[in-house]
């Protein structure tokens, strides 16, 4: 009698980058398992020093934000029925600190590890900007998959 593969449950995090459907290809290439559940989870940029823009401006402004969302989740969630993948799409709305909202639905939904992609910043800019992969990597409770571009391809 075969033994059965424990079902596990992965977060990727996209966004609209190259990065990140670069990371998400990689996943499915060499690590997706046909028992993984994938749970795509998605920051949304937030709305910040609005107070100084015209009401018109800033309602136009969220609905590029809403546009740009459900782009990014109408792509992912069409490779991952490309690739007859079983999964979610998770938008974390009012996440002002992106690393840690992923971080936090990571224990959430009980993920047994975390995939993202990463921009390839240097120390000084990693420093000076943040990085969501760098958070993640030191305040996620599960293991971590960074997946990065070879050379050349950023």
């Amino acid at each position: 009698m075969a033994a059965t593969q424990p079902q596990r449950k992965v977060l990727l995090a996209v966004d609209g980058s190259e990065n990140s459907e670069y990371a998400f290809d990689w996943y499915v290439s060499n690590m997706h398992k046909e028992e993984n559940t994938l749970v795509l989870v998605h920051c949304p940029e937030t709305l910040a020093n609005v107070t100084m823009m015209s009401p018109g401006k800033v309602q136009d402004l969220i609905n590029e934000g809403e546009t740009k969302t459900k782009s990014i989740e109408t792509k992912f969630e069409f490779k991952m029925n490309k690739a007859r993948i079983r999964g979610e799409f998770v938008r974390l709305d009012n996440a002002e600190k992106p690393g840690a909202a992923i971080c936090e639905c990571a224990a959430e939904k009980n993920v047994t590890y975390v995939v993202t992609g990463t921009r390839g910043l240097g120390k000084i800019r990693r420093t000076i900007m943040g990085s969501v992969s760098d958070y993640v990597i030191h305040h996620a409770h599960v293991p971590v998959l960074v997946v990065r571009h070879k050379e050349g391809k950023q």
